[in-house]
């Protein structure tokens, strides 16, 4: 790329690390910034950088948020008896976006994968049953993902459950097996989430 200035090739170079962002789009990306009126450039790279300091994860369910504790955990409004169960905060603000959940969430923070190495260690399920044994949880309604590692979660957390008095159900019918939360329509997800279903 020697035919760009130094800098823009180091732009260019760094938007196409993006995830699904190839060198051909990168590079428009790039033209455009450099487009961009000197005040509008510097915010977009202020609003990365305040990004990156301010925002982590909230202290009880996992989400993102710039607070120790997320919107979400801080309404007085949400039914806080019931627990929904996501795999990423992507998953949780899907669900929020249709519409069909007033209660609070649990982000795990990924999915069981004993070929990745991923074990329950490594996501959130120790915190879960803690912060179900402290609040007053009636009902945990599981909405990971319907691939093969969603499921195998689900079924993990089913069984650490089973013994806790809350009741269990999952979420059901208009979820494609192999589907990922974050590609699904608002209507099918509300269909699914009104029909899920008890867990045994």
């Amino acid at each position: 790329m020697g035919y760009y200035p130094a800098s823009l090739t180091g732009l260019i170079e760094n938007l196409s690390k993006l995830p699904g962002i190839g060198f051909k789009t990168a590079e428009r990306l790039a033209m455009h910034i450099l487009k961009m009126p000197y005040n509008e450039a510097s915010y977009f790279s202020d609003s990365i950088m305040e990004v990156k300091k301010k925002v982590g994860f909230c202290s009880e369910c996992f989400s993102l948020s710039d607070n120790e504790i997320c919107s979400i955990c801080a309404d007085p409004l949400r039914h806080d008896s019931t627990l929904c169960i996501t795999e990423q905060p992507a998953d949780m603000i899907v669900i929020e976006k249709a519409g069909a959940f007033k209660g609070l969430y649990h982000i795990l923070g990924g999915a069981l994968s004993p070929i990745d190495g991923i074990t329950p260690s490594d996501i959130k399920i120790k915190e879960l049953v803690d912060r179900i044994n402290k609040n007053k949880i009636t009902e945990v309604i599981i909405a990971t993902n319907t691939n093969a590692e969603g499921e195998s979660t689900a079924d993990y957390i089913a069984n650490i459950l089973k013994s806790k008095d809350v009741k269990l159900s999952r979420i059901a019918s208009g979820i494609p097996v192999g589907g990922e939360l974050k590609y699904i329509d608002q209507i099918t997800l509300k269909k699914a989430m009104d029909a899920r279903y008890a867990i045994e």
